[in-house]
């Protein structure tokens, strides 16, 4: 059976969904930058920098782990739901008992309400019904497409009105809360199984022993993607990270956005045909041709015009970060086609392989983190970030060959 019709509708749905979303984003930086100061985004920075932390180190890998099932997964349900539930809460704890920590960490006690705040988003995203992967195992994209557009345009109409009626980075908070709700919400409705207090203890123990390389690799891609952020919050301050974070969202959101969409489709197809490996290196190689092809343009847009671009989005007063948006542009372009490269990976069920990928790039960005940013200050941050990304090419290729050839 071929998949290419399900995989250009799929990329089409999400195409749509994600250029939607990427153009209210940037309305949304639009105006926030112009109501908040660099230093109220570097303090929600910082809290959502935690619970990314948090999140990240008690990943369990169940959604990859279901998409990755062939046979039904209705039978997983009920186990992952509650898994979700008490990782939630341990989440929430482990928020706040580090408020005061990572108050003295970055030097700024006005972190703890927006850390108080975002310890109950764990709590709501743990309600959500696992079902909702089914949207992508069975390759329902113009579902997923409402689904997901509608949580991104609550969270963005909390986050912007909240801004304008209390000036505070705070409602960027609210806004990531108001979505978890509604998404938790709408899962229950739009699909099917919805999960019970029901838990296997066989069920638990297959899910963990399978999703260890996912947490592995979550972990090391979350250090390695989040680790230039905690360098310069704690080495610059919150205000340097808060205009660190608002240039690299404006680089590097639309072009991982593409190679997001691809690999979101493919992997889902590529986990179809995982059996006939001349059908996946075909289909591999079509598919990392249409990211380059997508994001290259992208790339070379904001590294040729760095100065113009942060004018019209963020504004004049951001202007001296216009030499970190050339850097970060083509960290960007790498980034996404080295992301787009990993789906043969997970479709074989050799995400040990991903991990050691991605370790070789937190290796890379942790070496230089420290003297970049201290010479060259954020822009050091996005050197460092580059080589991070350069030194796990070869790496990516070696696998790529080995298990495709």
């Amino acid at each position: 059976m071929g998949y290419t019709k399900d995989t250009v509708k799929g990329v089409s749905w999400l195409g749509f969904l994600r250029v939607a979303i990427r153009g209210v984003s940037y309305v949304r930086i639009a105006i926030l930058a112009r109501l908040l100061t660099p230093l109220q985004f570097g303090i929600s920075d910082i809290a959502l920098l935690v619970l990314g932390i948090t999140e990240i180190f008690t990943e369990t890998g169940i959604n990859l782990f279901l998409i990755q099932q062939k046979e039904k997964i209705d039978k997983y349900i009920n186990t992952a739901w509650i898994i979700s539930l008490v990782r939630g809460f341990i989440i929430s704890i482990l928020i706040l008992l580090s408020v005061k920590v990572v108050a003295d960490f970055f030097n700024n006690p006005s972190v703890v309400q927006f850390l108080v705040l975002t310890a109950v988003i764990p709590i709501v995203r743990g309600t959500i019904n696992p079902s909702v992967v089914k949207l992508v195992k069975d390759l329902n994209f113009k579902k997923e497409f409402f689904y997901r557009s509608l949580i991104f345009f609550v969270e963005v109409l909390v986050s912007v009105y909240l801004a304008f009626k209390m000036k505070s980075a705070i409602a960027i908070i609210a806004g990531v809360l108001a979505g978890a709700v509604v998404e938790s919400i709408v899962s229950f409705f739009i699909i099917k199984p919805r999960p019970s207090f029901s838990f296997k203890l066989s069920i638990f123990n297959e899910i963990v022993k399978k999703g260890k390389w996912f947490t592995a690799t979550g972990i090391f891609s979350y250090l390695y993607h989040n680790g230039d952020n905690v360098a310069v919050g704690r080495m610059l301050g919150a205000s340097s990270l808060g205009i660190y974070q608002r240039v690299y969202s404006i680089s590097i959101l639309p072009i991982t956005e593409v190679s997001d969409v691809i690999m979101k489709v493919t992997y889902a197809v590529f986990v179809k045909i995982s059996s006939d490996v001349n059908r996946l290196r075909s289909a591999f190689i079509k598919s990392i041709v249409s990211v380059i092809f997508l994001v290259v343009p992208i790339g070379l847009l904001f590294f040729i015009f760095p100065t113009e671009t942060i004018r019209i989005i963020l504004g004049e007063q951001w202007i001296g970060a216009s030499e970190v948006l050339k850097v970060l542009a083509v960290f960007g372009v790498l980034r996404a086609i080295s992301l787009s490269s990993v789906a043969p990976f997970y479709a074989l069920k050799r995400q040990d392989l991903v991990t050691r990928i991605t370790f070789v790039s937190f290796v890379g960005l942790v070496v230089t983190i420290v003297p970049f940013v201290s010479r060259w200050g954020i822009i050091g941050a996005a050197y460092s970030a580059l080589v991070g990304v350069v030194v796990a090419i070869p790496l990516t290729i070696y696998y790529l060959f080995k298990i495709l050839k």
